[in-house]
């Protein structure tokens, strides 16, 4: 099986940086989706191609055990915040956060250090252990 310190290697010979990975069901078909980005941006082509190296390797080192669709994408412009490393990149972003509590809110990430982040919520700032979290994302108002 491929392993990720590979799958790394091989996106950063791409021009791109592993985001994060995700194994979904989808009509009784599993999907690995890896999640790609680049200062440049990600774009449709950037994508195809990423697909086109990572295929042949994993046809022979597959990433998973038994069928699998792969999937590269970009995480999007509302991307999940799941690793200490994706709070550091978001800084100055807007955010949205769900406690464990269920307690939810939006605001800027002002501040992420020592697995703990800042919230700039309506005037106040706000102190978030990484542990209370249930779920958080990037936002985009529309």
């Amino acid at each position: 099986m491929t392993n990720l310190d590979t799958i790394v290697k091989i996106l950063e010979e791409c021009g791109v940086s592993l985001y994060d990975t995700e194994v979904t069901s989808e009509f009784d078909k599993r999907i690995f989706t890896i999640y790609i980005t680049s200062k440049e941006g990600i774009t449709l082509d950037k994508c195809a191609h990423v697909s086109r190296i990572l295929s042949p390797i994993f046809d022979v080192e597959p990433p998973l055990e038994g069928e699998y669709f792969l999937e590269i994408s970009s995480p999007g412009i509302e991307r999940k915040l799941t690793k200490p490393e994706h709070y550091s990149a978001s800084l100055g972003e807007k955010v949205k956060v769900k406690l464990n509590n269920k307690e939810k809110m939006i605001g800027i990430l002002e501040d992420f250090k020592d697995n703990t982040l800042v919230l700039h919520v309506d005037d106040k700032k706000v102190t978030i252990p990484l542990g209370d979290i249930e779920k958080a994302r990037t936002y985009f108002e529309w």
